[in-house]
């Protein structure tokens, strides 16, 4: 029986990681910056700039939204350490989706190598 890891291991043989030395670039070149991980982790922060769709809803958000509906579209995306990432490039593979890289290491890669992060604002007593 196969194991969540195994599954990542297989998905990163199928997937384009970009290393994070290269990720800004290719985060300006892409139409699409996607972070995979739950709504509470992207609340927590997340890279400037990204839409948040779970891994969860993938699919079916992609299938609802005609805006998503260019098989062309650069898509950049990321989650925690790369799994879901990894995961979620494949099934938009699957689906048709030509131009997906996945964020190697993540947004905990990104944030070690201190790149920006958008951080939710405490709240103000004035």
């Amino acid at each position: 029986m196969k194991t969540a890891h195994d599954l990542v291991a297989a998905a990163k043989t199928r997937v384009q990681e970009i290393a994070i030395a290269d990720a800004e670039q290719a985060i300006r070149d892409a139409d699409l910056l996607l972070d995979v991980r739950e709504a509470d982790e992207y609340a927590a922060g997340h890279l400037s700039g990204a839409v948040h769709i779970s891994r969860g809803m993938l699919e079916f958000k992609f299938s609802g939204n005609p805006a998503l509906q260019p098989r062309d579209l650069k898509i950049v995306l990321y989650c925690k350490t790369s799994g879901r990432a990894a995961l979620s490039a494949v099934a938009l593979h699957e689906m048709g989706y030509l131009n997906v890289q996945s964020l190697a290491g993540g947004f905990d890669a990104w944030a070690a190598a201190g790149k920006p992060v958008v951080k939710p604002q405490p709240p103000s007593f004035e």
